[in-house]
C-alpha cells in the first residue's frame, strides 16, 4: 500500500466523535428513493471493502433488525411485541431491499416509534399526576435486557408507572417540591416529544446503515454529509464558525466555553452561562429575520451559526442576569488548541523531596493531521510536526526524562502513528498492517533521526485506543521506554478508511456521504494483535477504570484477537529490560501501598464492583433515599479521588501536582536511576 493511502487511514473509533453536525431543514424525516441509492452504494461498499468481506444475507437482515429497533427504544418503553412481530416480517428481506435500493424500513420504525411516543404522551402526562405510594417496598429492574417486550398496552403502562414514579423519586430526592417535580417532568417529556419532530431524513439514514456496519464490528459507521463535516473538523483542529462551545439544556442553547482567538472571543459580549435564543445567519442586512431557537435542536442551531469565513451573523441572547441582547460578529476560521500536542517540563525536586531530575511531559491528546492542506503541498497541521517542537524544546532546556501522556487518546491518522513513533527510534517497521487478501505490509520509520535519545515512559489508560496503541506497542516492542497506567490499553487493532460513498464519476452531484469502513487489522512488530487485548502496562497503577466495561472486548462485535510473523527489527538492550521493569514495579508498588489517595481507589474500586452487579432499585423513598445518599457519598469521594488523579480541578494544566501524577514523576525517576546505575556498572 503506498504512503499516499495510508495517510487516508484512520485509527480512530473510541467515540472520537460527538457529532453536533450541521444540518439543513426538510419538513419530513421519512427515507427517499435517492436516499435507497445510497443504501445500495454503501451496501455494496461493505461488502466489496470490509476486511471480512460479509455477505449481505439473511443473517445480516436479522442482526440489522434487532440492533436498529434497539437504536429508537432501548429501554423497552415504546414498542409492543406486536410492533416487533410486525417488524420481525422483515427479518430476512432486509438484505435485499437495501441491495435493491430499498431502505423505507428505516422510517417503518421510526415512524412508529413517534406514533407510540405520541400515544404515550398521555399515560406519562397521567402517571406523572398521579398520587404515587413511596412507602411501599417494590423495586424497577434495571437492565432492559432482562426485560421482554410487552405484550399488552396494561403490561406497557405498569412498565411506565415504575418509570415516572422512579423519575419524581430523583427529584424528590433532590428535595424538589413535588408539584415542581412534577412541572419539571412534564416538560421533560414534552421536550423529547419535539426533538424527536425535529429528526431529519438524513438522520434515519444515518441510524439505519449504521445499525448495518455495526453489526459487523463496533467502529464501521455511515456518516452523512453533515456528520462528515464534524469529522473534517475533529482532524484538522479547525472550523469556520464563531468559536464557542454549546450545550443543549432545557430547551436553551448555551454557552459552555468560549474559544480563545474565536470571533466571539474577539467580540467580547458572549460569555459561558449565555442563551442563545435567536440566530440571523446572515447577519445585518440579511435575507432572514432572527430565527427563534428555543427549544430547536443543538445541531439545527449550530447549523445556523456556523458559514464561511468572513461572513457574518448575529446572535440573540439571553444574558443571565435576564437582559436580551444581539450580537453581531463577523465569522472565522477558528483554531481548536484543546487536541493539539503540549509540553510542560517539571522539576521533581519541587514534587518530590530530595528526588532532583527535569522531567518533560509530552501530552498528546490526539493523532491530528490536515489532510487537505497536506495535499496541496503547504504548511499544514499535524501531531509529528508539533511532537518535534515539543522535543526540541525539552532538548533546549536539559530535560532529563520524557512522559508522554496517551491518557484518553483515541487514536487519529494511522500516518501521524507511525512518524511519531518514528521519533524515538532510529529505523525500521513500527506497526503491520494485514488487508482484506491476508497479505501483510510492515510500515516503517523512514527518517533515520532520533528526535529523542533519553529515558522515556509513556502513559495510557482503558481509553488510550488504536494509534495510541500503536505508539505504545512500538515503544515497548523496541524496549525503547516503559509503558504505565492501567492494566492494559482499550485493545482497538482494526484501520478504518474514511471513503466517499459517491463515485468519482459522481464527484459534483449529490453528496452522500462517506463510509468509515474497517479494512485491515493493525499488528505489533512482535506480531501480536492489539484487538481485544491492547497493549499491556510494564507497571499497572489502580485506577477504577480497570474494573469498567470500557473496553474493545465489551463491545459488540469486536473482532477476534490473534497474531502474526513477527516483523524484522532490533530492540533497544540498553533502555529495557526484564530486570529494570520488575524493579520499576516494585518500587512503585511499595509506594502505592503506603499512600492514602490510592488506598481510596482501592476502596472506591470494591464499592463499584458491588453496585455494577445491581439487577434492581428499590422504589420505596425511605429505602431509596438512604441508598443515594450512600451513593452520593461515594461517587463524591470517587469524584475527588478522580479530580486529584486526573487534575481536572485546573483544566488548564496538562499535567496537574496530584498523586497519581506524583506516582508517574517517581517512576521516571526511578527509571533514569536505573539507567544511570547501569550504564556507570558498564564502564
Amino acid at each position: 500500500m503506498k504512503w499516499e493511502l495510508k495517510n487516508r487511514l484512520f485509527l480512530a473509533g473510541l467515540a472520537m466523535l460527538i457529532s453536533v453536525s450541521a444540518v439543513t431543514a426538510v419538513d419530513s424525516a421519512t427515507v427517499t428513493k435517492d436516499d435507497g441509492t445510497t443504501g445500495r452504494m454503501v451496501a455494496d461498499m461493505v461488502s466489496s471493502r470490509h476486511i471480512n468481506h460479509p455477505d449481505i444475507d439473511d443473517d445480516l437482515s436479522e442482526r440489522l433488525l434487532n440492533r436498529y429497533v434497539d437504536v429508537w427504544d432501548p429501554q423497552k418503553l415504546y414498542f409492543l411485541q406486536s410492533d416487533i412481530d410486525l417488524f420481525r416480517t422483515s427479518s430476512r428481506k432486509l438484505d435485499d431491499q437495501i441491495r435493491a435500493g430499498d431502505v423505507k424500513f428505516a422510517s417503518t420504525v421510526f415512524e412508529r416509534y413517534q406514533q407510540r411516543m405520541g400515544e404515550r404522551a398521555t399515560l406519562i402526562g397521567q402517571l406523572i399526576d398521579t398520587e404515587h405510594d413511596f412507602s411501599i417496598e417494590e423495586e424497577m429492574v434495571l437492565d432492559p435486557d432482562d426485560h421482554e417486550w410487552s405484550k399488552t398496552e396494561a403490561e406497557l403502562a405498569e412498565r411506565w408507572r415504575k418509570r415516572v414514579k422512579f423519575d419524581l423519586l430523583m427529584l424528590k430526592l433532590e428535595d424538589t417540591e413535588l408539584a415542581e417535580a412534577r412541572t419539571r417532568l412534564h416538560k421533560r417529556y414534552h421536550r423529547n416529544r419535539n426533538l424527536l419532530k425535529q429528526t431529519e431524513s438524513h438522520e434515519v439514514l444515518e441510524l439505519y446503515l449504521s445499525s448495518m456496519t455495526h453489526c459487523l464490528d463496533p467502529h464501521s459507521s455511515y456518516m452523512s454529509p453533515q456528520t462528515l463535516e464534524d469529522f473534517r473538523i475533529n482532524m484538522e483542529l479547525k472550523l469556520e464558525g464563531i468559536g464557542a462551545r454549546l450545550r443543549y439544556d432545557d430547551g436553551y442553547t448555551v454557552v459552555e466555553d468560549v474559544i480563545k482567538g474565536g470571533a466571539a472571543a474577539a467580540n467580547g459580549n458572549l460569555v459561558k452561562g449565555d442563551k442563545i435564543i435567536g440566530v440571523d445567519p446572515d447577519g445585518p442586512g440579511g435575507s432572514e429575520e432572527i430565527i427563534d431557537v428555543v427549544e430547536m435542536k443543538l445541531s439545527k442551531v449550530v447549523d445556523k451559526i456556523r458559514g464561511p469565513s468572513g461572513t457574518t451573523v448575529t446572535l440573540q441572547v439571553k444574558k443571565e442576569e435576564g437582559g436580551i441582547e444581539d450580537y453581531t460578529m463577523t465569522r472565522q476560521t477558528v483554531k481548536l488548541t484543546e487536541q493539539e500536542v503540549k509540553g510542560k517540563i517539571i522539576e521533581a525536586s519541587t514534587w518530590l523531596e530530595g528526588r532532583p531530575g527535569r522531567i518533560g511531559v509530552l501530552n498528546i491528546p490526539s493523532f491530528y493531521r490536515d489532510f487537505r492542506e497536506a495535499s496541496r503541498g503547504g504548511d499544514f497541521k499535524s501531531t509529528s510536526r508539533d511532537v518535534k517542537k515539543v522535543l526540541a524544546r525539552f532538548r533546549e532546556q536539559g530535560v532529563d526524562a520524557l512522559i508522554v501522556d496517551l491518557r484518553w487518546n483515541g487514536g487519529g491518522a494511522l500516518s501521524e502513528a507511525i512518524e511519531v513513533s518514528g521519533l524515538f527510534i532510529p529505523q525500521g517497521p513500527i506497526v503491520q498492517v494485514r488487508e482484506p487478501n491476508n497479505a501483510v505490509t510492515p510500515y516503517n520509520d523512514e527518517d533515520p533521526d532520533m528526535y529523542w535519545r533519553k529515558p522515556m515512559v509513556v502513559v495510557c489508560n482503558r481509553l488510550s485506543a488504536s494509534a495510541s496503541e500503536i505508539f505504545a506497542g512500538a515503544i515497548k516492542d523496541y524496549r525503547r521506554g516503559i509503558v504505565i497506567g492501567d492494566k492494559t490499553t482499550h485493545g482497538k487493532g482494526t484501520v478504518q478508511n474514511v471513503m466517499n460513498v459517491a463515485s468519482r464519476l459522481s464527484l459534483f452531484g449529490k453528496d452522500r456521504g462517506a463510509l468509515k469502513l474497517t479494512i485491515s487489522k493493525f499488528y505489533r512488530v512482535n506480531g501480536d494483535s492489539t484487538q481485544n487485548k491492547g497493549v499491556v502496562s510494564d507497571v499497572v497503577l489502580p485506577s477504577i477504570m480497570n474494573h469498567r466495561d470500557i473496553g474493545e472486548d465489551s463491545l459488540d462485535n469486536a473482532l477476534a484477537f490473534d497474531r502474526i510473523q513477527r516483523a524484522r527489527y532490533l530492540p533497544f538492550s540498553a533502555y529495557v529490560n526484564d530486570g529494570i521493569s520488575r524493579t520499576l514495579a516494585q518500587q512503585s508498588a511499595s509506594r502505592v501501598s503506603i499512600d492514602k489517595d490510592f488506598q481510596k481507589v482501592a476502596q472506591n474500586v470494591t464499592r463499584y464492583t458491588e453496585r455494577k452487579n445491581r439487577k434492581t432499585i428499590s422504589l420505596n423513598e425511605k429505602t431509596l433515599r438512604m441508598e443515594e445518599e450512600e451513593l452520593k457519598r461515594e461517587r463524591e469521594e470517587e469524584e475527588e479521588t478522580m479530580k486529584k488523579a486526573t487534575g481536572t480541578d485546573d483544566e488548564k494544566d496538562i499535567f496537574a501536582d496530584n498523586f497519581y501524577n506524583r506516582e508517574l514523576v517517581n517512576i521516571s525517576v526511578d527509571y533514569s536511576q536505573l539507567l544511570d546505575d547501569q550504564r556507570t556498572a558498564g564502564k
